[in-house]
């Protein structure tokens, strides 16, 4: 069938007092860097934590009353699992998620704790979505699809309808792609209400068929699928988005997970927003230059998901603090006597730096036998910091050389 504005706002309609209407915040830091006005739509503060709830809720909610009694199974990388658990408590079915095996456990226990019965099979999105398909025969349940159906396609797009109706100006959004179904929701309530915004997918450099299927004129899968960004991991995607994205998105680019990492580590220092790799896809395409403002022009980013591992957050955190210059790492030799390591302690204290690690390395260096290989890893202020800090050390006479060498802005 095909969607209108009025199936959106129906949706929307549906959707008051099941989801909640996320916030629309400023990022006047890069707005000052790129001289736009940008703007973050900040969908991880959702309900279940990412978009997923809207289309989920929309379509369970209109099953009849036999369909429900058979209960929904629904595959899914993570943010898709838990909006279908939740419209599923929320109206009383019973649900079943396939995961991947390697699905972040952060979104696995949260799936559970929404009261769906959690089972992880395969390696990725698609291995999960066909053994859905299997349950869904065998037991006789409502396959609840990802992205490619009328009714998820029409529950995403109430986020566009927020946008637009927020920001009557706005001339370019950039929307994380994984099998389409935000941005052809969006695009669809956009081309409605403004119809001369620039629309921009990303899509992670790691999983990237959407190009290959636009540039072949059909869904086309890839072989593979290696992104820190699991909620967009989707090797193939949907004929329906597929062609909507064709008719309606102006361009899609891609982003390799340095500059997801970056853009995780931004709204986390500058936004106060916990955003996981597949939400933050959009911001990456700015921050990288994949996707450059017009001087004065106002963009919408939306942050899709919110549900990344806290350990994989850790581990991004601390290597983008590495590139930034804010962790610095130094090698250095002593003579291997007692009390040798106390001296140089002092120097990095009287420089400012605070010790984070310290390893000794001996024959894994083939250091002369009377002499100790240190590792020091610090916390500094900024670049300029650590220069300094290398500076002194070498004027109070210890050989420091660097290593992992920063090259990023904060």
């Amino acid at each position: 069938m095909p969607i209108t504005l009025d199936d959106i706002r129906a949706a929307r309609a549906a959707l008051r007092g099941i989801i909640i209407e996320t916030p629309l915040l400023p990022d006047e830091r890069l707005s000052q860097e790129l001289n736009a006005s940008i703007w973050l739509k900040a969908e991880c503060t959702q309900r279940s934590g990412s978009f997923k709830v809207r289309g989920a809720y929309t379509m369970i909610s209109r099953l009849p009353d036999a369909a429900r009694q058979r209960g929904v199974i629904a595959p899914s990388a993570g943010n898709h699992a838990q909006g279908v658990a939740l419209a599923a408590r929320l109206l009383g079915l019973p649900a079943t998620i396939v995961m991947p095996e390697r699905a972040p456990l952060t979104k696995i226990i949260a799936t559970q704790r929404l009261g769906a019965e959690v089972i992880l099979h395969g390696a990725t999105f698609d291995d999960a979505q066909a053994y859905a398909r299997r349950l869904e025969a065998e037991r006789g349940m409502v396959y609840v699809p990802a992205f490619d159906h009328e009714h998820i396609i029409i529950g995403q797009g109430t986020l566009g309808l927020e946008i637009a109706e927020a920001l009557p100006d706005l001339s370019l959004i950039i929307v994380p792609i994984g099998g389409g179904g935000l941005i052809s929701g969006i695009a669809l309530a956009l081309r409605a209400i403004l119809p001369h915004v620039r629309i921009i997918g990303v899509q992670s450099a790691g999983c990237a068929p959407v190009p290959r299927s636009l540039a072949a004129g059909r869904p086309i899968a890839v072989s593979s699928a290696h992104t820190i960004a699991d909620g967009i991991a989707v090797k193939r995607p949907g004929a329906l988005t597929l062609s909507i994205i064709r008719d309606l998105v102006d361009e899609v680019v891609t982003v390799d997970d340095d500059s997801i990492a970056r853009a995780i580590a931004h709204t986390v220092q500058h936004n106060r927003l916990v955003v996981e790799g597949a939400g933050a896809a959009g911001l990456a395409a700015l921050i990288s230059g994949q996707v450059t403002p017009r001087s004065g022009e106002t963009v919408c980013v939306p942050l899709c998901g919110g549900n990344i591992d806290s350990n994989l957050l850790t581990r991004v955190l601390e290597q983008v603090a590495v590139r930034q210059g804010r962790y610095l790492l130094l090698k250095s030799t002593l003579e291997d006597r007692p009390g040798n390591l106390a001296p140089l302690l002092v120097r990095v204290a009287e420089s400012g730096a605070n010790v984070i690690d310290i390893f000794h390395r001996r024959a894994v260096w083939l250091a002369p036998l009377d002499r100790v290989g240190i590792e020091l890893v610090l916390e500094v202020r900024d670049e300029q910091h650590g220069q300094q800090v290398i500076q002194h050390l070498s004027a109070s006479g210890y050989h420091v050389e660097r290593e992992g060498v920063g090259g990023w802005p904060e």
